[in-house]
């Protein structure tokens, strides 16, 4: 479980690709390994990964075929920056929303506006999907819990603060790049729940 709280970025330092299987190294020192144990889950671009190997500067993850197809982490090469968090545990701060770390889908960036303080970011989503995107609610875009502005037309708008921009990688990414997407769950539930019921009296 994570919370869309995105703690670093965090650079790749090699790809060893496989069949069917990448194998990512990811720069992490010691200081960030603390409690980190071989088969913790840590979230990379906002997709649930499992520790593989450590070393005392990087983690290693195992990404499979069906990961590889529904992510953006088969774009990653090496140099890339992927937004990083560690699993919540019992206790801790939740200050963005609940995100289980699968990936229902893939958004296209098709806008970027900056001003000086801030940042608009539109992108374009596959219909099947846009009735789980609402105005004010929550979604996760690499990893990052977000609210969700304006939705028309197929699109939907982020409003970023820097600080948002300084510590993900939402920063750096260009029109044209495709991010990782994580419906809220309990909206997805809502939804659906409603529409089968609809179903049902019809």
């Amino acid at each position: 479980m994570f919370t869309g709280i995105v703690q670093r970025k965090a650079e790749i330092v090699s790809i060893e690709k496989k069949d069917q299987l990448h194998r990512l190294e990811v720069a992490l020192a010691k200081a960030h390994q603390d409690g980190l144990t071989t088969g913790a889950s840590i979230a990379n671009n906002g997709t649930c990964l499992t520790v593989v190997k450590m070393t005392d500067t990087a983690v290693f993850f195992d990404v499979i075929e069906e990961t590889l197809k529904v992510t953006n982490l088969a774009d990653l090469v090496v140099g890339s920056e992927v937004n990083i968090e560690r699993a919540a545990k019992f206790g801790d701060e939740i200050g963005g929303h609940l995100l289980s770390g699968h990936v229902h889908t893939q958004a296209e960036i098709v806008t970027i506006n900056r001003t000086d303080t801030n940042c608009d970011i539109c992108f374009s989503i596959d219909a099947q999907w846009l009735k789980y995107i609402l105005p004010k609610g929550f979604i996760a875009i690499d990893g990052i819990s977000l609210t969700l502005g304006d939705v028309d037309n197929g699109q939907f708008w982020v409003h970023l603060i820097p600080e948002t921009l300084a510590v993900t990688n939402l920063g750096s990414r260009q029109v044209g790049e495709r991010v990782n997407i994580e419906i809220d769950s309990q909206t997805q539930a809502i939804v659906d729940t409603v529409e089968r019921m609809m179903l049902e009296r019809a």
